[in-house]
């Protein structure tokens, strides 16, 4: 990786700033050549973005709750890895969701007006070629890539573009109600520290993350084109399970990964890559163990778009191709408990239904087997089939995995399902290691099956049904893979 240009300092004479005004230590020759003999790239033939209809309409939902008063709604800034390496930027979910744009530094500001808002995307525009921070600046296109102008930013989000540099001093001198969405841009939220309440902020950020639960079609759509992504990065896990097997679980890890940049922006969240026990830590993401034929792959992970929609699947799989009688036994017990889940959503039912559907058909078997005490009543009244199913059925899906989350309760986990709504049925059981309380053979195994399930008018879509579920699909389908 290269360093920025640092000017060298003559033995001679300390170095004096050039007239040319650029940096000390750049011959007044080097600029003058600098700044000449480049084409004009203008792009002049662009055309709106895919979702600039529907980014619109959104905009116009959140003019119409708040009339009357500036909301501000940042992208956020570029975070420092270590040293002077920053991670890979992704805008926050609420200004990529109303603008489409995901660039660092961005700020959406809608200014009200007589007849609702007038928005505006403030943005770093292309680098200057007469001052050289196009190729002596860190953030300058020689060397973090071309930025389209403003110009360009109109059309392909069909918002006024200026520069975001002139924004925080806008702002300072701003008259009337504020809001802002706190925890993206330090600089935006002192410009407005005088302006803006946390009660009234996060007001704002409750309606944006409610907005999301009914997707519209591109939403659809996008999530649809994640799994679909995601199923054939399952396809590919499969066909390398024996290079899996001769280093460890970080093989898979990459080869998923490998998928997800290839056909979308990254993975939409941390890959559980979890061989063997390790399918019982729920969130195993060191991916750093060893890979064994005879144990169970939980497989957790989703490729998200380029627009920020992600998938969520998980798989769990036997390393050589075969379940044994007990892995098939408790693996079965969670398909059944999934089917009653998913059979549980659909429009006007409950949100918590697919949960209490799945969790019973677990407790059932934990009292079958004699793992514990029945009756079935008492033991979901208590709560005691917890210790082996652990977490909650699903979730909200969509530009976060776990989207949504600032809803209100009454809007998401108290609320009924709708069309359009997206969501993911997870059940699982999960027998520990050291879990001294199951027989020995249960010790380790760790069995989630999750799909992402979209509510439809008379019912529900499984999204990720391209990947089989039943143990006997499973097997077929994997030793198709392998050949």
């Amino acid at each position: 990786m290269t360093e920025e240009l640092t000017p060298e300092t003559p033995d001679e004479e300390p170095i004096k700033q050039r007239k040319n005004g650029l940096y000390p230590g750049v011959s007044d020759e080097l600029a003058e050549n600098m700044q000449s003999g480049w084409a004009d790239t203008e792009l002049h033939d662009l055309r709106p973005i895919a979702q600039a209809a529907e980014t619109a309409a959104r905009r116009a939902a959140l003019s119409a709750r708040f009339p009357g008063e500036r909301l501000v709604v940042p992208a956020g800034n570029l975070k420092t890895r270590s040293n002077d390496t920053e991670y890979a930027f992704r805008a926050s979910v609420e200004y990529a969701y109303l603008t489409g744009n995901q660039t660092e530094d961005g700020v959406l500001v809608m200014e009200p007006v007589a007849d609702g808002h007038r928005a505006t995307i403030y943005l770093l525009p292309r680098s200057n070629r007469e001052n050289g921070e196009f190729w002596l600046d860190g953030q300058g296109e020689l060397w973090v890539g071309r930025r389209h102008s403003l110009g360009e930013a109109e059309k392909l989000y069909g918002i006024p573009a200026s520069d975001v540099r002139e924004l925080a001093d806008a702002l300072r001198g701003a008259t009337g109600p504020v809001r802002v969405v706190r925890g993206y841009d330090a600089g935006i939220e002192a410009a407005l520290t005088d302006k803006v309440t946390a009660e009234r902020d996060e007001e704002l950020r409750v309606f944006l993350s409610e907005a999301r639960i009914v997707k519209d079609a591109f939403e659809i759509g996008e999530l649809q084109k994640a799994v679909d992504s995601t199923v054939r990065g399952f396809e590919d896990v499969v066909k390398v399970l024996d290079k899996a097997e001769a280093t460890s679980e970080r093989y898979i890890e990459g080869t998923f990964f490998l998928r997800a940049r290839v056909e979308g922006n990254d993975i939409g969240y941390g890959s559980i890559c979890a061989a063997g026990p390790h399918a019982c830590t729920l969130h195993w993401v060191r991916n750093d163990g060893p890979v064994r034929s005879g144990d169970l792959l939980l497989l957790d992970a989703g490729v998200e778009t380029h627009t920020y929609y992600t998938a969520d699947v998980t798989r769990t799989l036997p390393i050589n191709g075969r379940f044994s009688e007990i892995q098939r036994k408790i693996y079965d017990a969670v398909y059944e408990a999934q089917e009653a889940g998913i059979a549980a959503v659909k429009p006007g039912g409950k949100y918590r239904d697919f949960h209490d559907a799945a969790q019973r058909v677990l407790a059932e078997k934990l009292v079958e087997w004699g793992l514990v005490e029945g009756p079935v009543e008492r033991v979901l009244e208590l709560g005691l089939q917890r210790r082996w199913t652990l977490h909650g059925t699903g979730h909200m899906l969509g530009m976060d995995v776990h989207d949504c989350a600032a809803a209100r309760t009454e809007a998401y986990v108290d609320g009924t399902l709708e069309p359009g709504m997206c969501l993911t049925v997870e059940p699982g059981l999960y027998f520990q290691a050291d879990d001294l309380t199951v027989p020995e053979e249960y010790r380790g195994i760790g069995v989630r099956i999750e799909d992402d399930i979209l509510v439809t008018e008379d019912g529900n879509r499984n999204l990720s049904d391209g990947l089989p579920r039943r143990a006997d699909e499973v097997e077929a389908w994997m030793a198709g893979l392998k050949g």
